[in-house]
């Protein structure tokens, strides 16, 4: 099936997104993916919900990434397929749908969640993979200490994230961890 791939101009950089037929199949912040020369010409452009050149599940998922950058959205209803990842992988990014908006849990949270209790530093592995980020809110994993741990997209775009929601006041403490 074919891909397509677009551009959505956000608050903290470029998000490329990729299509296959009505599943968004992947999405990176601020870095092409696997598309270097068409997401080279898809930068020239700004796309936006507005664009009549989007289609109908682009322009969605973009509604939605619009109203979830206003703070009016707290959950996507985008449809989703995993392409890549093993089943463990994919156990892993499923679970992070049961993070609320605004709160945060720990890997170690999520290695329980999915009853692998001691795959602590593999759930960390996995989410590094996450080919969802913000749809599958990877950036609400902190470590058990509270300290803010890692994020694929840059740790400055997980603090903004975690700020934007409300879950990381300014002095760098987590207001909501369960």
């Amino acid at each position: 099936m074919e891909r397509k791939l677009f551009v959505y101009k956000s608050p903290v950089g470029d998000i490329y997104c990729s299509f296959e037929g009505e599943f968004l199949i992947e999405m990176s912040i601020q870095e092409a993916i696997g598309y270097r020369q068409e997401a080279i010409e898809l930068k020239k452009t700004t796309l936006s919900p507005m664009s009549h050149s989007l289609s109908p599940i682009a322009y969605c998922l973009f509604y939605e990434l619009d109203a979830y950058f206003k703070g009016d959205l707290k959950e996507f209803n985008q449809k989703i397929k995993f392409i890549s990842g093993t089943a463990f992988e994919q156990r892993v990014w499923l679970a992070l749908k049961e993070i609320p908006y605004g709160e945060t849990r720990s890997y170690k949270w999520i290695a329980e969640k999915i009853a692998c209790p001691k795959a602590v530093r593999a759930v960390g592995q996995a989410l590094g993979k996450n080919p969802l980020p913000i749809i599958l809110p990877c950036h609400r994993v902190i470590a058990s200490d509270g300290s803010i741990g890692g994020f694929s997209c840059g740790v400055g775009i997980k603090r903004w994230l975690l700020r934007h929601e409300g879950a990381y006041g300014k002095r760098g403490v987590f207001i909501r961890q369960a």
